[in-house]
């Protein structure tokens, strides 16, 4: 439901929801949608739901590692060969390998027909909308803008999101950070002085911690367990250590 882009997928997947637990549908709606899924989002979210990007990266700026935000992603962008970031470069790509299979007919000159197997859809270049949802709630070309823009020769550049370039994650970080003064020089409220502040109740064991085994799904208790069989004799139940007729 977080990733659909029309709401008669969004809302088959919500009748299943009930189905399992109509609980859950409660507390979804009573969240409301707009805060978790991308087709009722009333702002740009991006959609990187993790941080897995700074870790491929680690390996191509061992020694900008140490270097203050700014200057490493100075470092950053200079590793950043195409238009947009890694994800959504990704995106775009695949949009351009998929739509090489779909016909174009062109309706006027910003709005056009593409023909997907036994579905058509409709893009508007002028709006950078489509049918499909995906062109306007990605702000990145979707597989039926790609097929359209290539028909025309056109660039794909003007219709993705300057959000996603490299240089948008500089100016992100483009503000002064202004130094504190010296810690003699700090004014404190009286109320933060007086607070005494405890050391934490319970101590963290010495070596390393143990290993947490992962959550068992409903279908890791129901499964059924292997039974030892022995290499000797064959049968079940024993091994070939404690087999009878092996140690006779």
């Amino acid at each position: 439901m977080v990733k659909s882009y029309s709401k008669s997928e969004f809302h088959q997947l919500m009748e299943k929801v009930e189905v399992v637990d109509v609980r859950v549908k409660n507390y979804l709606e009573l969240t409301g949608y707009d805060k978790w899924a991308r087709l009722y989002a009333t702002v740009h979210r991006g959609w990187t739901l993790s941080s897995n990007i700074a870790e491929s990266i680690n390996a191509a700026l061992v020694s900008a590692r140490e270097l203050p935000i700014y200057d490493f992603l100075e470092e950053e962008t200079l590793y950043t060969r195409t238009d947009l970031i890694g994800k959504f470069q990704a995106i775009l790509q695949q949009n351009e390998a998929e739509c090489t299979r779909m016909k174009v007919i062109p309706a006027s000159e910003y709005v056009y027909t593409v023909h997907d197997e036994e579905k058509y859809f409709i893009v508007c270049l002028k709006k950078k909308k489509s049918s499909c949802h995906a062109f306007q709630l990605d702000e990145i070309p979707c597989v039926h803008a790609c097929v359209v823009l290539d028909s025309k020769n056109l660039e794909k550049g003007p219709y993705y999101s300057h959000i996603y370039k490299p240089k948008t994650v500089m100016r992100t970080y483009d503000l002064p950070a202004y130094p504190l003064p010296h810690k003699d020089d700090w004014v404190m409220p009286k109320k933060i002085l007086d607070e005494v502040v405890l050391p934490p109740k319970y101590k963290r064991p010495p070596g390393r911690p143990a290993k947490k085994e992962r959550g068992k799904s409903e279908r890791d208790m129901f499964r059924k367990k292997s039974k030892n069989c022995c290499s000797s004799c064959g049968l079940k139940r024993h091994n070939r250590r404690s087999c009878r007729k092996y140690n006779k």
